[in-house]
Parts: structure tokens; C-alpha cells; sequence
């Protein structure tokens, strides 16, 4: 019995002893929760650094270093749509419209003379004649389809202008960047989709209006991208001296997606060749390089998922004449002038060009395929070439743009003083090589040059105004040339003037890309010490980031 009770009292007490534990040990969870409950903010602690730190990235402009991932799928997007305003609308689409207008039918077999006494086959002359003659009327008025084209070109440019202000908010400010991109170019390829449901040339403005607009802002969206990516690499800020290591990031970025872009043109000029070698139904053939080049485009869209977001601003705290900052730069505005000025002279020489050999030389048709393939291939091994040699000469995207406007001021002028004589054909495959340099020089260091003028969170504005402009001066070109049809004196007269025009700027006008870069800060002394950016306020610190509130100020 003893034994029993002895029993019955431990394990009373071993009981006694569980439920005391228990008891502690919930009476010690209620501790830590009320102590939880007691200092909440610990619990964000770590949303709160991370929080703190992007406010920071965001307010000093630092940009993650971009993958070749990255960087791969942007050379795609230059590969796919670079040639839009090299070969779709200035060649491709003034073939289609002359393809449908009325046209007296001769015997296409046959032979004749071009006004230069040169004999032709009749073919190739009914074709200069689609593309040159007056045969669209408009009330008083008979266009041509290179005129009709140029015509829709501008409805183009300006369906872009009253969107120029919200899309320059929404690429710097916003978290669309990607939809943009996206959309814009999802609307422009399919836009190349149905260019032969209709056989009328009345439609084709609405088609080329929107592809223009939509490959101004995809380019747009584009340019800012590569702002984002050389910052990626070089920081927001550098030392003077340091200048150099960003000339030679910006510059092979630029070069290198120029070179793509040029192989790209060669693919789809090589394709329309091809397709019209159909004579029985060229209409058709063009239409087919139409839905390629459409597909072509959308492929490129792949580069929307590495486009880099902007800081989550709200709208409301963006003045609507944000996109007007870039003429508080004055080297980014002198940057334009020479970008539309170096567009129009790359376009005129290329168009006038290509109208004189077919309809004053008559050259073979086999010969344009050799033209177009040294025209847009050779600068893909030219441009890649000629960056050892900037960096020996130690040459500044201004410099670069001046060799690109001599080598065009060449070209021009041989043209001009040659313009009554019969071309040799090795003479024009030397000079399309050499023009085709001067145009790619042009374009790379053209952009080159705007994004060093461009101050951090800007990218998006400057951008805009850069792929509007180049639009208008290549317009602008093509224009004059589908004017002066026949005439290659005057397109090359208007090419020297104009080239002529962009060296006095870059020499005189005080344009200069270390300049450009001190005023967009993306330099500072050298004997400045500490955070590249000064005067971080650190009441963003543990908040959202208001970016534009504090590097708004230029």
C-alpha cells in the first residue's frame, strides 16, 4: 500500500510538474507575441532596407550592370526593325503602291531608251514610271508613289505629336515601359499584315502612317534602353578623366547594334529582289515581303522583357511639360539639329541614288541586288573596324559624326560633278561602300552623342525627341528625292548643302559631348571626394522613393 501511494504521489507531482511547464511555456509565447505585437516594425525590417536602398539606387541613378542576356535581345530588336526605315517604307512599300495605280499597258517585253539615250527594257522603264509619275489623284492633284508615300510618312509624324508628352511620363516615370514597347511594336508589324486586301492606294496611308508611329515609339523606348544599359556599366557618375571608358561603352553598344541593324536591311532588301523576279504577279510577291517584314518585326519584340521599369512616380507629380526639358540642354538640342541634318542627307543620296540608276542608267536588275547587299553589309564590317581607330585617335562621337558627314560631303559631290556621265558599275559599288559607312557613323554616334547630353531618369524624354526627329529628317530626304525624280543633281546638291550644314554646327555650334555630359551630370571634378551624388536627402530613407522631387531640378 505504501509502496502504491508512493507511486500515485509521483506521479501526481510528475503531472503537477508537466502542467506547470506547459503553463511556462505558453505564458513565455504570450510574451513574445505581446513583444511582437509590442514593436511591429520588425517584422518590415527587411522591406524597410530594401525599401531604403532602391530609394537610394533611384535617387543617385544606379543602374544593376545589364547580362548579356540583355544585351543579346537588344541587338535582336535593332536586327528586326532596323530596317523599316532603310528598305520597308523607302523601297517596299512605294513598289506596292506602284503595283496597283492604273498604268497604260505597253509591251514589257520590248526594248527602248532611258532620257540619258541608254538602251532599257521596257519593263524596268514601265516600273520608274509607276514610281515617279503622277498617277494617284488627289482633288487637283496627281501624286506619285514615292510622293504618296512621303505623304503618308508625314501623317505618320504627326499622329506621334500629341502623344510625345504622355509617352516621354510613362517611359521615366512609370512602370509600362514594357507594355509599351510591346504594344507599339505588336500594332506597327501587324499594320504590314494587310497591305494586299485592298488593291487601292488610298488605304495605304492609314498603313504607313501607323507603322511610322509605331516604330518611332518603339525606337523611342529603345534608345532609352540603351541609355539605361551604358549607365548599367559606367554608373551614374565619373570622373573627368574617366570620360573615356563611357566614349568606348557607348560607342561599341551603338556600333555593334548598327552593324545588326544593317545585316538585318540586307535580309529584307535580298528578299524583295527575289520576290520580283515574279512577273506574273509582282503585286502578290510584295505583299509576301510585307507579311515577312511584319513577322520579322514581331520577332524582335522578344527584347521587351529585359526593358529596365523607371521609378513608380505618380502622374499627378509630373509637370505635362516634362518632355520639353531637353531644350534646357543646349547640346542635346544641337545633337537634334545634326541628327536630322545627317537622316535627310543619308536618305536623299540613298533614295535620288537608287531612282537614277534605275530609270536614268538602267543598270540590270541583278546589279540592285549587288547594290542593296554592299549597301547595307558592308557596314557591318566597317563600323566594328573603325572603333580601334577612334580609339586610337582618340576620337569623340562628334568627330565621328564629322568623318560620317565628310564621307557623305565625298559622295555627294563625285555625284553632282559625274552627274553627265554614264557610272561605272564597280564606281557605284565603291561609293554605295563608302556612303553605306557614312550613314551607319551617322546614325550610331548620332545617338551616341543625344544620351551623353542626357541627365539620369531623362532617358525616356530625350529619347522621344531623338526617333521623332531622325523620322522627320529621313522623311525629310525621301521627300526630296521622290520630288526631283529624274534629277540627281538637285538630291545630291541638297545632300552636300545639308552635310555641309551639320559640319558648320558640329564645328561651330559648340557641341560637344564632354560638355554635353558636365551639364547632363554625368561628371564630376576630379578632386571631388565621396558619393559621386551629393546632397542625398535622407528623409527618403525608410519611405517610397519620390525620385523626380529631387533630381528634377537641373
Amino acid at each position: 500500500m505504501a509502496a502504491e501511494e508512493t507511486r500515485h504521489d509521483d506521479q501526481g507531482s510528475s503531472t503537477s510538474a508537466i502542467s506547470l511547464s506547459k503553463r511556462s511555456i505558453e505564458e513565455e509565447e504570450e510574451e513574445e507575441e505581446g513583444k511582437e505585437v509590442a514593436t511591429p516594425d520588425l517584422h518590415n525590417a527587411a522591406i524597410n532596407i530594401e525599401r531604403a536602398a532602391a530609394a537610394y539606387r533611384t535617387y543617385a541613378g544606379i543602374q544593376e550592370k545589364p547580362t548579356k542576356f540583355e544585351i543579346w535581345v537588344w541587338y535582336l530588336y535593332e536586327l528586326c526593325s532596323h530596317f523599316i526605315f532603310t528598305t520597308l517604307a523607302p523601297v517596299v512599300f512605294p513598289l506596292i503602291i506602284s503595283q496597283i495605280v492604273k498604268f497604260p499597258e505597253e509591251d514589257t517585253d520590248g526594248w527602248g531608251e532611258t532620257p540619258k539615250a541608254i538602251p532599257c527594257r521596257n519593263r524596268q522603264i514601265e516600273l520608274y514610271k509607276r514610281l515617279t509619275q503622277g498617277t494617284i489623284s488627289v482633288n487637283s492633284l496627281n501624286l506619285s508613289a514615292m510622293e504618296w508615300t512621303s505623304i503618308s510618312w508625314v501623317i505618320g509624324l504627326i499622329l506621334v505629336i500629341p502623344f510625345k508628352g504622355m509617352i516621354a511620363n510613362h517611359l521615366d516615370h512609370a512602370h509600362n515601359q514594357q507594355h509599351i514597347a510591346a504594344a507599339t511594336t505588336a500594332i506597327g508589324s501587324l499594320f504590314c499584315l494587310p497591305v494586299g486586301f485592298f488593291r487601292t492606294p488610298y488605304i495605304f496611308p492609314l498603313y504607313i502612317a501607323a507603322i511610322i508611329s509605331s516604330y518611332i515609339i518603339a525606337t523611342a523606348s529603345h534608345t532609352r534602353h540603351l541609355g539605361l544599359i551604358i549607365r548599367g556599366f559606367t554608373g551614374p557618375t565619373l570622373q573627368q578623366n574617366h570620360f573615356h571608358v563611357r566614349r568606348g561603352v557607348s560607342a561599341w553598344f551603338s556600333l555593334y547594334a548598327t552593324s545588326a541593324g544593317c545585316l538585318g536591311s540586307a535580309i529584307i532588301s535580298a528578299f524583295t529582289y527575289h520576290m520580283l523576279r515574279n512577273k506574273k504577279d509582282p503585286f502578290a510577291s510584295l505583299w509576301i515581303v510585307s507579311i515577312f517584314s511584319g513577322l520579322k518585326w514581331l520577332i524582335g519584340m522578344l527584347h521587351v522583357i529585359s526593358i529596365r521599369h523607371g521609378p513608380n512616380t505618380p502622374s499627378s507629380s509630373v509637370p505635362t511639360t516634362y518632355f520639353l526639358t531637353i531644350f534646357k540642354h543646349p547640346h542635346a538640342v544641337g545633337s537634334l539639329i545634326v541628327v536630322f541634318l545627317s537622316s535627310l542627307t543619308s536618305m536623299c543620296i540613298f533614295s535620288g541614288g537608287l531612282l537614277y540608276l534605275l530609270g536614268q542608267l538602267c543598270l540590270k536588275p541583278i546589279f540592285f541586288l549587288y547594290f542593296w547587299l554592299i549597301y547595307f553589309i558592308f557596314p557591318s564590317f566597317s563600323l566594328p573596324l573603325l572603333q580601334p581607330l577612334q580609339h586610337a585617335i582618340k576620337a569623340n562621337s562628334v568627330k565621328m559624326q564629322l568623318l560620317g558627314f565628310l564621307l557623305a560631303l565625298f559622295t555627294s559631290g563625285m555625284g553632282f560633278y559625274y552627274k553627265e556621265k554614264n557610272w561605272q558599275r564597280q564606281h557605284v559599288l565603291v561609293f554605295a561602300a563608302i556612303q553605306s559607312t557614312s550613314a551607319g557613323l551617322l546614325h550610331a554616334f548620332g545617338r551616341v552623342l543625344l544620351l551623353d547630353c542626357t541627365p539620369h531618369g531623362k532617358e525616356g524624354a530625350f529619347s522621344v525627341w531623338f526617333s521623332w526627329v531622325k523620322a522627320m529628317g529621313t522623311c525629310a530626304g525621301f521627300s526630296v528625292a521622290s520630288a526631283v525624280a529624274g534629277n540627281i543633281s538637285t538630291a545630291f546638291r541638297v545632300s552636300f548643302s545639308a552635310a555641309t550644314i551639320g559640319i558648320i554646327i558640329l564645328i561651330f555650334g559648340n557641341i560637344s559631348d564632354l560638355g554635353g555630359a558636365k551639364a547632363a551630370r554625368h561628371l564630376h571634378d576630379d578632386s571631388e571626394r565621396g558619393s559621386p551624388v551629393r546632397g542625398l536627402d535622407t528623409s527618403i530613407i525608410m519611405k517610397e522613393p519620390v525620385p523626380e522631387q529631387h533630381h528634377e531640378k537641373d
